[in-house]
């Protein structure tokens, strides 16, 4: 599961795990991946299609977040809205965002 280096750097713990899926859990919520059914895999994933628009986790610091940041750039995955960061989001959102290889836009945003 590629967001599982992700969900570990932010603290998150795995929960559960089966054959096709994993939770992970942080606190008392917790969040759940599971692969989702071949014959749904015919049409691609789009947020806009499925209405949701991205995931997004708090991070500790404005240090934790260009950590991150420095680690996605290693690891060759693409951050968002480059042009603009680390305020893409507006001048006081301080943020990373990226996507999975599935498409799907994650978001890391420090504390103000």
């Amino acid at each position: 599961m590629p967001v599982c280096w992700l969900l570990e750097e932010l603290g998150y713990q795995s929960f559960q795990s089966w054959e096709l899926g994993q939770s992970w859990k942080l606190g008392q919520p917790y969040i759940v991946f599971v692969q989702a059914d071949e014959k749904f895999l015919d049409v691609p994933y789009h947020r806009c299609r499925v209405r949701l628009n991205h995931l997004a986790f708090h991070a500790e610091s404005r240090e934790q977040v260009d950590n991150m940041t420095k680690k996605l750039k290693r690891r060759g995955i693409n951050i968002l809205y480059s042009n603009k960061h680390p305020f893409a989001g507006r001048e006081e959102h301080y943020a990373v965002y990226c996507e999975d290889p599935d498409r799907i836009k994650v978001e890391l945003v420090a504390p103000k």
